[in-house]
């Protein structure tokens, strides 16, 4: 119902005072690709989803830019957020420009593919077209300090890549086996999304490479150089508007410490429960920008 106010509005100032200037939705991605309640600034599309649809909802938008500065994640959410933003996209007809910013990798880049065309810095990391899986094994450490490890499973797989158990080669293959099923969905997307314009050698495209924003234009990846200002105004002209979609701001109830989350949970003491999961997840966090020297 607001929405369609909104337009009775807009089309009823455009009749008394002319067309507006043009405007255009920013819609901000930032951050480390993850589900809810994994990190404590995770992007996902549960998180935002009303972002995004108020970006296609705005009177008279001309156009959505994406502004993505993030080293990828989980290549579920990414490609729920993509497809999310294309869908919106194609039901509105309003097209999508993607500007990275320091980084555009691995889910980032994913994100970037939901726009209709994409820039980046010269500087700008883009790319990481692959799939990685991380962790670590403690099995000779807990054997050192006397600790047995008892795990009881129903289904031979069940405790696969366990980190206190002794690494299994058919484990291992079972995990480049669904890596490369990962990877190739992405590639698949890119392909669907760049086609033509992909100029380089498939095999350094998809080799999970990172690229930076100057050689990301000769391989096809992006459009071009340039930023959301210069782009948009030599597009839309001057006059040109930016409607920033930036998080709102929490409630006085959140900011006193009143409301309690998954990430934020407190002992009757005071003492905040989660501290050491807190700290595993930041280390965690830090990891994918380090990887990218950021």
């Amino acid at each position: 119902m607001a929405g369609k106010f909104g337009k009775f509005i807009f089309g009823l100032r455009r009749r008394l005072f002319g067309d507006p200037p043009p405007k255009v939705a920013v819609l901000p991605l930032y951050g480390v690709i993850a589900a809810g309640g994994r990190f404590r600034q995770a992007l996902n599309l549960a998180s935002y989803a009303q972002r995004i649809e108020e970006a296609f909802a705005i009177p008279g938008v001309s156009a959505v830019a994406l502004l993505i500065n993030s080293p990828g994640g989980s290549p579920v959410q990414s490609a729920m957020i993509a497809n999310r933003i294309r869908a919106l996209a194609t039901e509105k007809h309003v097209p999508v420009l993607a500007f990275a910013e320091d980084v555009a990798a691995s889910g980032g880049y994913m994100l970037a593919l939901a726009g209709d065309e994409i820039y980046a810095d010269e500087s700008s990391l883009v790319g990481s077209i692959g799939v990685i899986s991380a962790g670590f094994g403690f099995e000779k450490a807990i054997a050192k300090v006397g600790v047995e490890r008892r795990l009881y499973t129903a289904g031979e797989s069940k405790a696969m890549l366990d980190s206190f158990s002794e690494e299994k080669e058919e484990d291992v293959e079972r995990l480049k086996h669904m890596q490369s099923e990962i990877h190739e969905n992405f590639k698949k997307m890119v392909r669907d999304r760049r086609g033509k314009r992909l100029k380089g050698l498939r095999g350094k495209i998809f080799s999970g490479e990172v690229f930076t924003g100057t050689e990301s234009v000769k391989l096809g990846l992006i459009d071009g150089i340039g930023d959301l200002r210069t782009v948009m105004r030599d597009r839309f002209g001057e006059k040109v508007k930016f409607q920033v979609l930036s998080e709102k701001k929490p409630r006085l109830g959140a900011l006193l410490g009143l409301g309690q989350s998954a990430d934020t949970a407190y002992t009757q003491t005071g003492e905040m429960a989660d501290l050491p999961k807190g700290l595993l997840s930041a280390v965690e966090e830090r990891l994918f920008w380090n990887r990218f020297g950021l």
